[in-house]
């Protein structure tokens, strides 16, 4: 296979390893812990796996001696830079352990485990994807772990294979998954473990302990260096405004992340619009009174960034999508009716108030909330063009406006969506590092014989060689929440803190931001050069460690 310069002179750079995993480590328990929320109900649910303590690794002056150990590996969910990184890191530390472990990995995500669909992971492998994007080494795929019958397939081949432990690298809903897998198998004595490791671009998964997932800092660094980019353009040009969707469809972190460091005239922040009660309207006027603004002193161009969840976010249509989801759930046939028959019957089950809420919406915006759903049960926000819904909604108020002379200018819009493009980037430095540190920790988790755990590097705005390693129970982290029409455990997502210094920091700059054109250009991500221009994590991360 062709390489490319880059790829070349990345596959030689070494991860760097917090200090404390560089040599033999046993694990230090902690006290005892309990979930985020609903104790009784999750500790009714994983009576085996509920209330284990935080580990922390430290240096083991006196190893015990070790005995070859088998691992299974699985990607779930969408793609985040980094992956190959944590699956290398796993790889090395199960080596580390005894020479003669091994690494197999299940091909296209979870079910692959249950299709017994798998490869060995040598040496030979593992080097062609060391400090790679992309989970192309095995792939990824998005079904769920989640029945008794797929807990009992996957454990055939685990044993043809003798696999002691299986790592489920994935963001929230396969955490989940993760932990309901090692319930069970703690459950019925397998002898298999259950590791996760935190995965998603969107930024949710993070607590105290997870301090960010990996991928969030690689790919926001690609949004930003794009919308640099249109910024420069736009400044240039200086005739259109740019409507630029990002990823996140439960949270707006990426938004707040890329906003922070390239400073456009306006980003939305769905957690905001929530807080405020605001409606699509409130939204709408809020643009349009910006662009009259910077009009008004010459400047007919600008940039817009919107999460793209945030439609989920407005109070009115998050109702309506919560009794959508009630109505799809109770009527589960549905789904084999043509999509006319479906919106059809949808609309005439609907309250009043959420009907009316449906009927002022364009009519591809309404069947998408209707009809498209990923296989977790959520609305597919990604689908639904936001950016244009927005654009052309100021463009009917400006001309409202410029009727009472409240507009004198020129609007045009054009439209971006980046989601894809940040995915599978090489990762940062930072990510390179924290990937493979998650992956080498997660053969010590493994190694110290315990389940049902999610591997946690922190300390993660210090130098790599500072930072802290060990493991959290997932049950942790979890709440209960409803899912298709029925209450289910699941990790709680992490939204945007409004009180939180990243979006404080936001909210005392945005007013200037908005009428005075202050655009920074980050540029493309450096892999080499000075640990101020190639190390430092996300400005996010660092915000939120300002003052500890």
């Amino acid at each position: 296979m062709k390489k490319s310069a880059l790829q070349k002179a990345r596959a030689a750079y070494q991860p760097k390893l917090p200090i404390v995993l560089t040599g033999a480590v046993k694990a230090v328990e902690g006290e005892p812990t309990q979930s985020v929320a609903d104790q009784a109900e999750i500790k009714a649910l994983f009576p085996n796996t509920y209330g284990l303590p935080e580990l922390k690794f430290e240096k083991n002056a006196n190893p015990a001696a070790t005995r070859p150990i088998n691992v299974g590996v699985i990607l779930s969910g969408g793609q985040a830079p980094g992956g190959h990184n944590v699956i290398s890191g796993l790889f090395d530390g199960i080596k580390k352990i005894h020479r003669n472990s091994r690494l197999y990995g299940f091909l296209m995500g979870p079910s692959g485990l249950v299709d017994h669909r798998y490869m060995e992971l040598t040496a030979d492998i593992i080097n062609e994807y060391r400090n790679t994007g992309g989970f192309d080494i095995i792939g990824s795929g998005r079904t769920k772990l989640e029945t008794k019958e797929q807990f009992d397939k996957g454990l055939e081949i685990l044993k043809e294979l003798d696999i002691k432990a299986v790592v489920i690298i994935g963001g929230d809903d396969s955490n989940t998954n993760a932990a309901i897998l090692a319930e069970y198998y703690k459950a019925i004595g397998a002898g298999v473990q259950v590791i996760g490791c935190p995965k998603t671009i969107d930024g949710d998964l993070k607590n105290a302990q997870i301090e960010t997932s990996f991928g969030f800092d690689t790919a926001t660094k690609v949004y930003s260096e794009v919308i640099g980019n249109i910024q420069r353009d736009c400044n240039s040009a200086k005739k259109y405004w740019h409507f630029i969707k990002l990823m996140g469809r439960s949270a707006s972190h990426i938004a707040l992340e890329c906003a922070l460091q390239t400073q456009p005239n306006i980003c939305i922040i769905s957690e905001e619009v929530e807080a405020k009660n605001l409606s699509l309207d409130d939204v709408v006027n809020n643009i349009a009174n910006t662009v009259a603004a910077r009009a008004a002193a010459g400047d007919n161009f600008g940039t817009v960034l919107i999460p793209e969840g945030l439609i989920e976010f407005i109070p009115a249509i998050k109702a309506l999508i919560a009794e959508l989801n009630e109505v799809l759930a109770k009527n589960p046939d549905l789904s084999a009716k043509d999509p006319e028959t479906i919106f059809s019957f949808i609309k005439s089950n609907l309250s009043a108030n959420n009907a009316a809420t449906l009927a002022s919406l364009p009519d591809k915006v309404a069947r998408q909330l209707c009809l498209d759903r990923d296989p977790h049960g959520n609305v597919q926000v990604s689908l639904i063009e936001t950016e244009k819904l927005l654009s052309e909604m100021v463009a009917k108020r400006l001309s409202e406006m410029a009727k009472v002379g409240e507009f004198v200018g020129k609007f045009s819009a054009l439209h971006h969506f980046f989601g894809y493009e940040g995915r599978c980037a090489d990762p940062s430095n930072f990510d390179a590092d924290y990937c493979y540190a998650l992956g080498f920790n997660a053969a010590c988790l493994v190694n110290a014989g315990v389940t049902g755990y999610m591997s946690s590097v922190r300390n993660l705005t210090k130098p790599s060689v500072q930072w802290i390693a060990g493991g959290i129970p997932i049950t942790m982290m979890m709440n209960m929440e409803r899912r298709n029409g029925a209450m289910k455990p699941v990790i709680q997502k992490a939204l945007v803190d409004l009180a939180g210094a990243p979006f404080l920091k936001f909210a005392s700059k945005r007013d200037d931001w908005a009428v005075n054109t202050c655009y920074v250009y980050p540029g493309p991500i450096q892999y080499f050069g000075p640990a101020e221009v190639c190390d430092l994590p996300s400005m996010t991360l660092r915000y939120e460690h300002q003052g500890k």
